[in-house]
């Protein structure tokens, strides 16, 4: 009674969306949130144990919609934007992800939650790993989707990939060349990285473009991944010491993306890792293969209850 009584208190009506995404299930409600000096957006729904949702770039919080309604008749399903993406607020700086996993303790004492699971997906699962070497104890499961985490596993080796030339790409003047291009950078990111470029819809490539196109957005972006240094210092540093992950995490990654990499970097600092593959899909398991993510994300999240 106490924690809907937090929640109620809360959250407000929900806010329009920017353009015909999947919305999320009417009774979600979503609210600016203030956590950690920043101003989150975040929308809550559902009934039961709590399920933090984290997004990756490209996206924001509404690429969520179908595994939320799929989690919300036994999950209180939680799903904020980052700091600097989606309508969460643009800060000049704080984009390491041990100050975005202080974000995330932030909002979840905002809504009276103790105990938590998380899912997350790109840049998402950088920010849950930091948030996870923080409450190690608070989260009972975490799913980790599709993108490696700085400074574990195989991180150098990965860095060496040429499709993943943007991890370095950014400062002033690269803001200059996307700005009023947003769509042209980002499509690169949805074609290249999926297996069906198709399936990643043009309804949904106009909501991202029009999200990241916001002031400040492009600038918060690129900063998401000058941080990696940062983040890969504060994770050898946290392994260093002995530190191990000792939740249930499921590691999955898209077929035709990261694959069964995704696992081999999350043994490298966890003892309790389930590989898991995405069939038919690349990076974007939530728009090539949400069903097959959906059903195998529920399935591994029941499993705790």
């Amino acid at each position: 009674m106490f924690r809907s009584m937090l929640l109620a208190a809360a959250l407000c009506v929900s806010a329009p969306a920017l353009a015909e995404v999947q919305p999320f299930p009417t009774r979600f409600q979503s609210r600016d949130i203030a956590a950690n000096g920043v101003t989150l957006h975040v929308r809550v729904g559902g009934k039961g144990p709590a399920v933090l949702l984290l997004h990756g770039y490209g996206e924001s919080g509404d690429m969520w919609a179908p595994l939320a309604a799929a989690l919300k008749e036994n999950h209180t399903v939680i799903v904020p934007d980052l700091r600097g993406m989606g309508l969460s607020s643009h800060p000049a700086d704080g984009f390491d992800k041990m100050t975005q996993g202080r974000d995330m303790q932030a909002l979840l004492a905002s809504l009276g939650i103790e105990r938590y699971d998380v899912v997350a997906h790109d840049i998402g699962n950088m920010v849950a790993f930091a948030l996870a070497t923080q409450q190690p104890d608070r989260i009972g499961r975490l799913v980790l989707i599709d993108a490696p985490v700085p400074g574990v596993g195989p991180w150098d080796e990965i860095l060496k990939t040429p499709m993943l030339w943007h991890f370095r790409f950014g400062g002033p003047d690269m803001e200059r060349l996307v700005a009023g291009r947003e769509r042209i950078y980002l499509d690169r990111f949805w074609n290249d990285f999926s297996a069906h470029p198709a399936r990643f819809d043009e309804q949904s490539r106009q909501h991202y473009a029009a999200l990241y196109a916001r002031p400040g957005a492009m600038h918060s972006g690129f900063a998401q991944f000058a941080a990696f240094d940062q983040d890969a210092a504060d994770n050898r540093a946290w392994l260093a010491a002995g530190n191990r992950l000792s939740m249930p995490i499921l590691a999955m990654g898209g077929e035709k993306s990261f694959g069964s990499t995704m696992a081999v970097v999350m043994r490298a600092a966890a003892s309790n890792v389930t590989e898991g593959v995405i069939p038919d899909s690349g990076h974007w398991i939530m728009e090539e293969n949400p069903q097959a993510t959906v059903t195998r994300v529920a399935s591994f999240l029941g499993a705790g209850q």
